[in-house]
């Protein structure tokens, strides 16, 4: 078995302990655990199970420990879904769909039936249109109607293709018997 070569100075880990307990995002204090543990001498298999990482995770949390001590470990992810629109087209699209109505833009292809209130459908298929996007996850578009000054609503459950007449001589019809 090899020797390891990884090990912190009396400082480093002092550092490292400190900055575990300041930070707030997840994925970096488990970055810090998990080369904290590692450079204290702990086995790779005891720090997987503290920290739920692998050891090609924890080798590259090492790795990038040594490179630069102050910043390597920070979590740098943007997300997916955060730079598919820029914040202009955001406000561009907040001003579109508070100055129409789904029926207005979309016309018969609006996802309710009276087509009077934006719904997930219904941006997905103007941002679709207008700039090409599609996100993954439902969640990202109501996030996005939220960030355009839109709340969640349930939609109602009613049949497009319902008419209203249809409807009408039915309940006469059930009166009736």
């Amino acid at each position: 078995m090899a020797k390891r070569k990884f090990g912190l100075t009396e400082t480093e880990r002092k550092d490292l302990l400190q900055a575990y307990r300041r930070c707030k995002d997840a994925a970096t204090r488990t970055r810090y655990q998990g080369v904290r543990l590692y450079g204290e001498g702990y086995a790779v298999h005891e720090i997987e199970q503290i920290t739920g990482c692998s050891r090609t995770s924890l080798m590259e949390w090492c790795r990038a420990y040594q490179a630069d001590h102050s910043q390597g470990l920070v979590d740098k992810r943007a997300g997916g879904n955060r730079a598919k629109l820029s914040k202009l087209q955001i406000e561009e699209l907040q001003q579109r769909l508070h100055q129409y109505t789904p029926k207005e833009h979309l016309g018969p292809r609006a996802s309710t039936t009276d087509g009077q209130f934006w719904s997930v459908e219904d941006l997905v298929l103007v941002v679709r249109e207008q700039y090409g996007v599609e996100y993954q996850s439902r969640t990202s578009y109501t996030q996005l109607l939220h960030l355009c000054g839109f709340s969640y609503q349930k939609t109602e459950k009613v049949f497009k293709s319902r008419s209203e007449i249809k409807v009408t001589d039915f309940e006469e019809q059930l009166e009736k018997n």
